[in-house]
């Protein structure tokens, strides 16, 4: 069942997706070669309930970090370590907090200092896949023409959507109803009405989109170890149109200047 959400319970959404914004802009800005990705996790734990919230993801179903860092190949739920990042690099930041009852949930992904072309334009084409979707994100559309935009601008660009993972509703659970693939033909799923509120998160690669789960049970990688890139955000469907909660100042600077597929 899709549990739609009142404008009081979107400000609190937006509140909790604001934090969230914050922190992963924050992150962004400590990456760097030689950073070690347990330090990542312990100053998005630390500062997340510095803002008196609670990490989202650490303990949910096991999982026993409060950030996700995913390298290179790796494609979602990757557990800090002593891993140090490396020069060439790229790196997926996903993660989500609990504030006043109400979850916010986004990814982003970062070089680690110079990459390759390759490299760069995946991250772009994660990015842009998301904007591709959001604009079918409209009262009255089905929620399969979100999936099959971001299906169609991943694979203009060359590359793969991810299919073993999905998008999501979320709220008051970090994993609400509907499930939101990222392929797909449109015109299927429920139309699309005022009060949905889901993370949009297309995860793609450069090669295949077969997966690979490690023996730690958690870090998905791209079974043929091609690079891998994930871009998420938290959204609402509102009398005003489509509001992303989770944007931070940076980028929606970036979006009110046109660029911000680019940011």
């Amino acid at each position: 069942m899709i549990i739609y959400k009142s404008e009081a319970e979107i400000e609190m959404m937006r509140q909790s997706s604001q934090i969230v914004a914050r922190i992963l802009s924050e992150l962004k800005d400590m990456i760097r070669p030689g950073l070690e990705t347990r330090e990542l996790d312990k100053y998005a734990e630390s500062r997340a309930r510095e803002l008196g919230a609670v990490p989202a993801f650490k303990g949910y179903r096991g999982y026993p970090s409060s950030l996700c860092v995913s390298v290179n190949e790796e494609i979602v739920h990757g557990i800090p370590s002593s891993r140090r990042l490396q020069e060439g690099d790229i790196v997926s930041l996903d993660f989500g907090v609990v504030y006043e009852g109400f979850y916010g949930d986004a990814a982003l992904t970062v070089p680690v200092g110079q990459v390759s072309e390759l490299a760069l334009r995946l991250i772009e084409v994660a990015k842009s896949a998301f904007y591709r979707g959001l604009e079918k994100l409209k009262v009255g559309n089905r929620l399969s023409d979100v999936s099959a935009a971001i299906q169609q601008e991943v694979e203009k660009a060359g590359f793969s959507v991810i299919r073993a993972f999905v998008g999501h509703g979320i709220g008051r659970s970090l994993h609400e109803e509907p499930q939101l693939p990222n392929f797909g033909l449109p015109g299927h799923g429920p139309r699309l009405k005022k009060g949905l509120t889901l993370a949009i998160e297309p995860m793609i690669a450069a090669g295949h989109w077969e997966v690979e789960v490690l023996n730690d049970g958690w870090t998905a990688t791209t079974q043929d170890r091609s690079l891998s890139a994930h871009y998420e955000h938290t959204v609402a469907l509102t009398d005003h149109g489509v509001e992303i909660l989770s944007l931070d100042s940076r980028e929606a600077s970036n979006l009110k200047t046109g660029s911000a597929v680019n940011a």
